[in-house]
């Protein structure tokens, strides 16, 4: 049975996702509405919600007269890019088993760019966790995060800075993380990014720029990651418009 916390939606479709990806359902066919509303104990409405999801990710595809099936090109895609994760997510989904090194805990004065970018005044201090995502041994992301000084109470310890982004916040800021605004990148990697990722000085490789905005839709945090893409690569489905 599905219980009703946190999100009943949300639950029930992680649980088909969970069955989609494991191959539960025979030659790929999803039973119906009714049938999954009687199994997991909720309503049909939850069900077409939760479907709707799976088909709107590209994980399921409903075919007319047929009924819905398992879309196995669009489980290929192991992260979504327009969903928040933690690089550990990442890492794990692309079957990897993650460990994280944090390079430094360092703080500088924002640029005028920079103090535009999270809405305050040039000079004012920003504190800067670098640290780095491996796949065992073997490097595969960098990130720097951008925050505020005056948003933290107390010094962080390497432990701090280890957490994902939502998760600092949360417990040294007292903000919730709600969405970012991101930029996809092409760059060809400085020398201490090449180095950290274990590969030579400009190598060419993709960067996520973004700013992350809280509960109040304030920004509180600008983010800079750089990935190895021998390592890991992002897919997305891309739809009509309208379909």
């Amino acid at each position: 049975m599905i219980t009703r916390s946190p999100s009943l939606t949300d639950q029930v479709k992680a649980h088909l996702k969970e069955r989609i990806v494991s191959g539960a359902f025979e030659e790929g066919r999803i039973p119906s509405e009714t049938e999954l509303a009687t199994e997991l104990g909720v309503s049909r409405t939850t069900i077409r919600d939760a479907l709707s999801r799976l088909e709107n990710e590209g994980s399921i595809y409903r075919k007319q007269g047929a009924g819905t099936f398992v879309n196995e090109p669009g489980l290929q895609i192991k992260s979504r890019l327009e969903e928040m994760w933690s690089y550990e997510e990442v890492l794990r989904d692309h079957g990897y088993t993650p460990s994280i090194r944090v390079v430094a805990i360092t703080s500088e004065a924002a640029s005028p760019a920079m103090a535009a970018d999270l809405d305050i005044q040039p000079e004012e201090p920003l504190l800067i966790v670098e640290k780095v995502f491996l796949e065992d041994d073997l490097p595969v992301a960098l990130t720097y995060n951008r925050i505020p000084a005056q948003l933290f109470t107390g010094e962080l310890t390497n432990q701090d800075g280890a957490l994902p982004l939502y998760e600092l916040l949360d417990q040294h800021c007292d903000r919730q993380l709600s969405y970012y605004l991101s930029e996809i990148v092409p760059v060809a990697l400085p020398t201490h990014e090449a180095d950290e990722l274990n590969v030579s000085r400009r190598t060419p490789a993709l960067s996520f720029e973004e700013i992350g905005y809280d509960q109040n839709n304030d920004p509180v945090a600008q983010s800079t990651s750089y990935f190895r893409d021998d390592l890991l690569r992002f897919r997305l489905i891309r739809r009509k418009a309208g379909a």
